[in-house]
């Protein structure tokens, strides 16, 4: 099985989870919160601002206060969100190619 390409954007949240050393659900709980990705850096230097919480705290915490809830009820990885979405891509495809080969069936005649 080929792996499916993954979108730049989503590709963003797969590098900021191995560098600042996120779990899937923590990335999923900063997406819904909208965070940006390239701005974890200035929220994760706690060990030269003793006052800052540690980065994953962070996200959990804005995330309770937000849902009202510690985390997601279903956590689903970058990588498969990807493959969702091109999934979801080439179903439309295989639809429109579909409807526009039963158009011209029709209408050629």
């Amino acid at each position: 099985m080929s792996k499916a390409k993954i979108p730049p954007e989503l590709q963003i949240w797969i590098e900021a989870r191995r560098r600042f050393r996120l779990s899937h659900a923590q990335i999923q709980m900063a997406r819904e919160l909208g965070m940006n990705p390239k701005k974890f850096g200035s929220l994760a230097n706690h060990k030269q601002e003793s006052w800052k919480v540690p980065l994953p705290e962070f996200i959990q915490q804005l995330y309770e206060e937000r849902f009202g809830k510690p985390h997601p009820d279903k956590v689903m990885r970058i990588e498969e969100r990807a493959a969702e979405i091109s999934a979801k891509k080439a179903a439309r495809k295989a639809e429109r190619a579909a409807k526009r080969a039963a158009s011209e069936g029709s209408n050629g005649g």
